[in-house]
This record gives C-alpha cells, structure tokens and sequence, in this order.
C-alpha cells in the first residue's frame, strides 16, 4: 500500500470532487484536465534533486528510504506530476511536497483525504451561500447597532471602539457577501 499524491497547475479553481475526478483521468494517463506549466518541471526538479526517482537510485541506497521514498516512477508530464510513497514516509514526503508546490505555486490533491489545497492554502471545499448570506445580513446588522449605540452612549465613553468594532463588522459583511459572489 502507497500513500498518493497529485500536483499541478491550477489554472481554476476546482472542487474537491472534480480533483478527484482528475486525479483519477491523470492516473489513466489523460492530461487533457491539466495545463503545462513551467513551475511543474521546476517542482519536479527540486522534489527529485532531494529524493530521486527510483529508478536512478544506486544499488547501495535502494532501501534507504531517506533517500528515495517513492514506490514506483513518479508520473510527470509538463502539467501534473503523480507520486506514491511508502507509508512510513508519508508524513515527511506530504510535509515536503506541500511546500515545494506551494513554493511553485501549484496546488496539491491528496486522495486519501480527497482534498484539494491551493498554494494561497485555501481548499477546494465550497462555502455554503445561504450561511454566509446570514453571516452577511448579522455582520452588517451588528455595524449597525455599533453605529447606534455609539451615537447613543453618553459622553465621555469610549466611542472610538464602537466605531472601530462597527468597521469590523462591516469589513466581515462585505467579506462574507463577496464570497457569496463568487
């Protein structure tokens, strides 16, 4: 048993379930669902420079898995690259791709978890839009009462905080109403 992974250029963003449903047409060979990108070749060079392909490791060190922890050939094409680890190592290999594809700029599925990460470190769960409809409506009706009771309070009392407490409230709404948009 191997622990997988799948890497590549997110030209847009993907949920969950389509990574799988591409990770899976990747596994059978068709790149279609991928777009080339240098950064991949760039991932790639850097993850094998520090553990290489199996095939080029010496005869010495082939059960060194320190030095190659891969279970086969990684599959990589101009846009994706595909590996599988050994599980003693699949903590330390996630940790090491992780990075590498978010120093590439380049998302990272995982289909043990089915999870797609991004380099910014955003996945590809999507927000449910009728919560953040009510997040919305709340944030801007607490700015409000913010608002009011800042106008309301006697002096003396510390308006600036129920001011600076409306702003983020409204900052929160708009953030909230912006991803409902998208």
């Amino acid at each position: 048993m191997s622990f997988d992974l799948g890497v590549w250029y997110p030209d847009e963003r993907i949920s969950n379930e389509e990574a799988g449903k591409l990770y899976e047409r990747l596994c059978d060979s068709d790149t279609r669902g991928v777009v080339a990108n240098p950064a991949v070749d760039r991932f790639y060079a850097e993850l094998t420079a520090k553990h290489p392909e199996i095939d080029k490791v010496p005869e010495a060190k082939i059960n060194d898995l320190d030095c190659s922890p891969w279970s086969c050939k990684l599959d990589h094409s101009p846009g994706h690259v595909i590996m599988s680890c050994v599980w003693p190592k699949a903590t330390d290999v996630h940790k090491t791709v992780q990075n590498l594809a978010r120093k590439h700029g380049l998302a990272i599925y995982d289909p043990q978890s089915d999870v797609i990460s991004y380099p910014d470190g955003s996945t590809g769960t999507k927000a449910n839009r009728g919560a953040l409809w009510i997040l919305s409506f709340f944030g801007a009706l607490f700015a409000a009462i913010f608002v009011y009771v800042g106008q309301i309070s006697p002096s003396g009392s510390p308006v600036v905080f129920y001011y600076a407490f409306a702003g983020l409230c409204v900052l929160m709404a708009a953030a909230c109403f912006r991803q409902t948009r998208r």
